[in-house]
């Protein structure tokens, strides 16, 4: 058998190229990577050419969303890992050893991000301070190219390549409406009685999750009154009496002026998935992060599923009372 040569000095990948190849695995661009680094583009752009010369082959690819490691680009920030973590075991105070460092990004719905990623997050970081995880707030389907995105959370389940994909839980959906609103312009009392009444929820033309677009298939001729693409200007326009909105019930139960609408005849139950890249979860703390995303959803479960709360009345047709 013919043995390869060993490697010679001279044909070992830079510590320090890996490191900014990591960088750029990480966020997606050269441009952030070099923000993130306290260097210029062009310093990154030689520096991971550089590193191709050295391991004779591309270690990024193009892509839509930016810019992907490639299977030798994989192996190499497989090795700027174990660089990273040796640095970091090197600085790291030693009465601390295991502390996560570090930035994780993800992207996830308007409503999951305030009411189960900021406490989760929260609570992490009060165990590991260093850590840094940024969150995009956006409805979409889950991306075919992530890159620049350690975790997804997405509604309905994604059909995605190279990824790995988990259902985290579910929660529900109701129609809603305003004491004040309903005082005004009477509760309908039936399905039919809502299309009498205007819709606050998403603009139709800007949708992207099917999963979503029930009121349009349930009360099609109900008729828009205020859209939008932020669920939270739907909570805040239903509460001001807009018209009636198809709501989260953990985000609309949260608020003593709205009132449930025909909850037997609306209980939209949609999942929450989360994706990850599939190099993701060999960074600790996006293990961390995606550990308590998914305890902080358990934990969550009676209010996202929209369970009624022990002392609530209920009026006939309604979850809650008017008066």
């Amino acid at each position: 058998m013919t043995l390869l040569p060993a490697p010679t000095p001279h044909s070992l990948p830079n510590a320090d190229d890996l490191l900014i190849l990591l960088a750029v695995a990480r966020t997606g661009r050269f441009t952030t990577a070099a923000d993130s680094l306290d260097l210029n583009h062009t310093t990154v752009s030689r520096r991971i050419a550089a590193l191709e010369k050295v391991l004779g082959g591309r270690v990024l690819s193009r892509t839509v969303g930016g810019w992907e490691l490639t299977d030798l680009g994989t192996r190499a920030a497989q090795a700027a890992e174990g660089v990273e973590s040796a640095i970091a075991l090197l600085g790291g105070e030693p009465e601390r050893p295991n502390q996560l460092t570090g930035v994780v990004r993800m992207s996830a719905t308007d409503g999951f991000s305030a009411y189960i990623a900021a406490p989760a997050v929260a609570a992490l970081q009060r165990r590991h301070p260093s850590l840094r995880v940024e969150i995009v707030t956006v409805t979409r389907r889950a991306l075919q190219h992530r890159s620049g995105l350690d975790i997804e959370i997405v509604v309905g389940e994604p059909q995605v390549h190279r990824a790995e994909a988990f259902r985290l839980g579910h929660y529900m959906l109701g129609m809603y409406a305003s004491r004040s609103y309903l005082a005004e312009y009477g509760a309908p009392t039936t399905v039919a009685g809502l299309t009498e009444h205007p819709l606050v929820y998403f603009v139709d033309s800007m949708l992207q999750v099917d999963d979503l677009d029930a009121p349009r298939r349930l009360v099609p001729t109900m008729r828009d009154s205020l859209s939008s693409t932020n669920v939270f200007v739907h909570v805040e326009a239903t509460r001001a009496g807009a018209g009636i909105g198809f709501l989260p019930c953990f985000m609309a139960d949260r608020h003593p002026d709205l009132v449930r609408l025909l909850p037997d005849d609306f209980q939209e139950r949609l999942p929450y998935w989360m994706v990850l890249r599939p190099d993701s979860l060999r960074q600790p703390a996006v293990a961390a992060v995606v550990d308590a995303l998914r305890a902080q959803t358990a934990a969550y479960e009676q209010p996202l599923l929209g369970r009624p709360r022990p002392a609530e009345a209920t009026a006939p047709g309604l979850h809650g009372s008017v008066d």
